[in-house]
């Protein structure tokens, strides 16, 4: 069956699919070059997009005019946890800041299950925005493959779970922030560093984890048994602070890969009446201004800004909307070490 769209409707990729005969991914695939197409395929779309007077840059090029003034930040989070992890208040924050010294408003989304994917897919490709922001970071997220398809620019912050490939993200480099917590826990003198790991279907918990583990491989220290997962909360890291205690007593520092799991770490040790930092060392990441320095003791903290991130992801965007060329698709920014009392006993 042929594809119908109505008198003067805008032809859309779904068109152009039906009308080649292929999916619509490998429609996607053609018109963005893909070598992963055969050459059959690619002709036939091609020949279907001129005859249907579609173009991939159409929109794109239409912004200059018909620009709407407003940008999407999208969280595929549950409302719930966005709205209690400290992370996500300075991004939404920043976002707003940011967008407004370009001229731009701010539109916040969440997308809570994978029923909302298709909502939000038809809304961004409605004409509403001039662009996005998003934040999908979980393994088997459906919304990164399903936007890879809108005519209009995506900027992605941080890694996605499915795979990067042709997209644009802003992310920090996680791995080496891992590494830095270690080499500092190990120049302390600490030879029994746990860690309390994110979820695993998170690319920023995975690189930290694989972080500590190289950290712990170059100074020829033993991992084995001495991590356990949380799920980047408060109440998640005490949970897994404890039983890393119950399993492995004699450890002497853990590695958080968050404030909020690292607070729930503090309250666990101080459950368990160990000492911070005499018994064991802490260090966490994020150093959240609002967290970090509040905790009792002061936590260490792997330093990223947020607002740097957000700051970088809207000049990305800004770039793509004008049609200027985008150096790299995938900015990595450098991460540093705060110290406080939670290591040494004294702030630097």
């Amino acid at each position: 069956m042929t594809a119908q769209r109505g008198q003067g409707s805008r032809p859309r990729l779904d068109h152009v699919a039906a009308r080649a005969g292929v999916s619509r991914s490998t429609a996607s695939r053609a018109l963005n070059d893909d070598g992963y197409v055969s050459p059959g395929a690619r002709e036939a779309v091609l020949a279907a997009a001129e005859e249907l007077g579609y173009s991939p840059n159409q929109a794109a090029r239409s912004l200059v005019t018909r620009r709407t003034g407003a940008v999407a930040l999208v969280l595929s989070e549950p409302e719930a946890k966005v709205l209690d992890d400290p992370y996500f208040a300075v991004v939404m924050r920043a976002a707003f800041h940011e967008l407004a010294a370009v001229g731009d408003q701010l539109l916040v989304m969440f997308v809570d299950s994978r029923e909302d994917v298709r909502s939000t897919v038809r809304f961004l490709d409605g004409g509403h925005v001039d662009g996005a922001l998003v934040f999908a970071p979980h393994k088997g997220d459906r919304l990164p493959a399903a936007l890879r398809d809108l005519r209009l620019p995506v900027v992605f912050g941080g890694r996605t779970g499915s795979g990067d490939r042709g997209l644009y993200t802003v992310d920090f480099d996680n791995e080496a922030g891992a590494r830095l917590a270690v080499d500092h826990l190990f120049e302390l003198g600490r030879r029994r560093i746990a860690t309390v790991a994110g979820p695993s279907d998170h690319p920023a918990a995975v690189a930290r984890l694989t972080g500590w583990r190289d950290g712990l491989a170059a100074h020829h220290l033993d991992g084995d048994g001495i991590q356990e997962e949380g799920d980047f909360t408060l109440g998640g890291g005490e949970r897994a602070m404890t039983l890393l205690l119950d399993r492995c007593p004699d450890l002497d520092a853990v590695f958080a890969a968050s404030d909020p799991m690292a607070a729930g770490a503090l309250r666990a040790l101080r459950a368990a009446g160990r000492r911070v930092p005499d018994d064991v060392a802490v260090v966490g990441f994020d150093d959240h201004p609002t967290l970090a320095p509040a905790l009792n003791p002061p936590l260490t903290s792997v330093h990223q800004d947020p607002r740097e991130q957000v700051r970088e992801m809207v000049a990305m965007l800004t770039r793509l909307l004008g049609g200027r060329p985008v150096r790299a698709r995938h900015r990595v920014l450098p991460v540093s070490l705060v110290r406080r009392e939670s290591t040494d006993g004294r702030t630097r």
